[in-house]
């Protein structure tokens, strides 16, 4: 392979460890807010949010396995994850519904835009098969951000 071809690929590899981490991530930041929800919407937001976690959740161990048919290394530690991630951590445990929701959405447009770049990546590495899945990783990432933007709304 070229030089131009092994950068291509370390970059691909390197933007899948972060779309990994933001999607770890946002698992556990979805997982708290289904734990921690209160008031009135409880039940439709704990409901909500545990089925997005799941599907987030679902999701890591095929971005994973990309890494390693690419030939990198996957994510090792909840420390690789954080030094990955540009999902901010919340630890709160008292926010209200409202601000639950809206720092969803928000992480999941950012999940988005690291996806599209992890695609171009693929594109650049002539790796078909990541540049096709990035596509439906992107209409699920989609496809909360508008159920998120219902309840905002």
């Amino acid at each position: 392979m070229s030089k131009k071809g092994d950068n291509a690929k370390k970059a691909l590899i390197d933007s899948l460890n972060g779309v990994l981490a933001d999607h770890l991530a946002l698992y556990m930041k979805t997982k708290n807010f289904h734990w921690h929800v209160s008031g009135p919407r409880f039940h439709d937001l704990h409901l909500l949010f545990d089925s997005q976690a799941t599907q987030i959740l679902a999701l890591t161990d095929i971005i994973g396995e990309r890494v390693r048919k690419n030939g990198g290394d996957t994510l090792t530690s909840i420390g690789a994850i954080a030094a990955k991630t540009r999902i901010k951590d919340q630890d709160s445990t008292s926010l209200s519904p409202e601000a639950m929701v809206k720092e969803l959405r928000e992480d999941n447009i950012a999940l988005i835009a690291a996806i599209r770049e992890a695609k171009a990546a693929a594109g650049e590495a002539g790796d078909n098969a990541t540049d096709g899945s990035s596509d439906d990783w992107t209409d699920q990432a989609e496809q909360r951000v508008w159920f998120l933007d219902q309840i905002i709304k």
